[in-house]
């Protein structure tokens, strides 16, 4: 849409306010409503002031002036609005040079975009990621001085079939059986259906919905892939819809890759593809499938995966899910239609238009606009250096041996580590300033002082059940 059919498009549906959202550093979205009264066309150029300062990973206080400018592409009515409110995500721009902020995720995918355009290598690039989470019925934590404690809970939860629920119906899924049950096991049928209405009332197409591998309610609902930049906003959009369905239902969901203890994690593969002048590029008659072009992407990944964790795995919990044995792979491998390996090549269909990589070690705690771009940017290096990404493997990675698995890399297994590895390797993500050194180095800097360090000071409960009476 132009800001005149925005404008149009708000009166339509009768709009009283206007919110504008954008995306902090770390991956949540925040926003500010305005009074509909507020919006002419002249926002879409001169936009709306806030606090930059405010803001995690952004501004300092004496330079915390920014400004907020919607991309009218993006408007819609806001699903969860009491009053009728038009909804759009923003560009961050510099007040005093008119500059796009360096620091706005948005902004490092469409430098990201135009760099792959300026390579001549590819003109699209196509992300499809797939974000489970779990939807619980209650959920408890804190952490102080004297104590620290978290608590979960769902009526799915296989540790309740002993529960008084007055009664108890049973048809809970058990430890890593939750893939695909049907009603009444299924609880949560209705709700993600829920869920896709409004996806698609807010012009997301679905592909499908269902339960996932955990007890205690872990789902997925996939959408169809799209255009790199539209598709992190869609993902946000995304995950605000299931935030506040959940809520609307008096239950709670949550992104975070392992909340449960001892069952599957969620993660977010992450499908992806290069097109030029309407073309696929991917698909050829090598391995699975593939093209060389294919194949050297898979090589920068790989050869990057290690520093890419700390963008696509950013959280200290997003390494409790990435252990063996739960699916989530760490062993750096590609395949075709292996999913321990961390790379797996789809096989479901055999049209040149499906042929697509799928990074499946990300999760859905990351910042979409900087893992998206950063991955591109990992496989475009492998592209531009024809980096080969070795034979592939084809083994059920969590069935070699010893001597056969010393012989693969391994991701980070730690978020410190990841960081490390990130502060080594980054000289891929800086090509065509697409991320910059500042940017680099304050991620770096705030996950080790944020989270890394914060944890690492606080005693952890199970430490009391291991050492309490030493």
């Amino acid at each position: 849409m132009t800001p005149k059919e925005v404008l149009e498009f708000a009166a339509a549906h009768n709009a009283v306010m206007f919110d504008l959202k954008f995306m902090d550093l770390p991956g949540l979205w925040q926003h500010n409503t305005y009074p509909m009264s507020e919006l002419a066309e002249d926002v879409f150029t001169e936009g709306r002031g806030f606090d930059g300062s405010s803001i995690r990973g952004w501004q300092a206080i004496n330079a915390s002036d920014m400004l907020l400018i919607p991309d009218p592409s993006t408007a819609v009515m806001d699903p969860f609005a009491k009053y009728p409110t038009l909804s759009m995500i923003c560009n961050v721009v510099d007040p005093l040079t008119r500059e796009s902020y360096s620091r706005d995720p948005r902004f490092v995918a469409q430098k990201g975009i135009k760099y792959l355009k300026s390579t001549g290598i590819a003109d699209v690039a196509y992300f499809g990621p797939e974000a489970e989470f779990f939807v619980f019925d209650d959920v408890r934590y804190n952490t102080f001085q004297g104590g620290s404690f978290y608590e979960v809970d769902s009526v799915e939860a296989q540790w309740n079939t002993g529960r008084d629920e007055g009664p108890n119906l049973g048809y809970k899924p058990r430890y890593k059986e939750g893939y695909f049950p049907c009603p009444p096991t299924d609880s949560l049928w209705d709700i993600r259906a829920e869920m896709v209405i409004e996806m698609q009332n807010c012009g997301i197409p679905i592909e499908a919905q269902h339960h996932e591998v955990a007890t205690a309610g872990q789902c997925e609902i996939d959408m169809r892939f799209d255009e790199m930049i539209r598709m992190a906003d869609k993902l946000y959009m995304f995950k605000y819809i299931v935030k506040n369905v959940a809520k609307r239902n008096n239950k709670t969901a949550t992104f975070m890759p392992k909340p449960i203890w001892n069952d599957n994690g969620s993660g977010m593969h992450v499908h992806q593809s290069l097109w030029k002048d309407g073309k696929p590029l991917f698909a050829g008659d090598l391995y699975g499938g593939m093209s060389q072009l294919a194949l050297h992407y898979i090589g920068g990944i790989l050869k990057h995966s290690r520093a890419l964790a700390a963008i696509c795995a950013p959280t200290t919990n997003s390494y409790k899910r990435l252990v063996p044995g739960f699916e989530a792979p760490v062993n750096l491998a590609y395949s075709s239609r292996n999913r321990s390996a961390s790379i797996r090549i789809p096989t479901y269909s055999p049209s040149p238009k499906a042929k697509r990589i799928e990074v499946r070690y990300p999760d859905p705690s990351c910042n979409a606009y900087l893992a998206f771009t950063a991955m591109l940017l990992a496989g475009l290096d492998g592209i531009q250096n024809k980096i080969d990404p070795g034979s592939p493997l084809d083994k059920d990675i969590y069935g070699l041996s010893a001597e056969e698995l010393a012989e693969v890399p391994s991701l980070p297994a730690s978020l410190e580590e990841a960081l490390d590895e990130l502060e080594a390797d980054h000289d891929f993500l800086l090509k065509g300033d697409v991320f910059t050194q500042d940017l680099v180095d304050k991620w770096i800097d705030y996950k080790r002082s944020h989270e890394v360090n914060a944890l690492r000071l606080r005693p952890h409960p199970y430490e009391f059940s291991l050492y309490y009476d030493i």
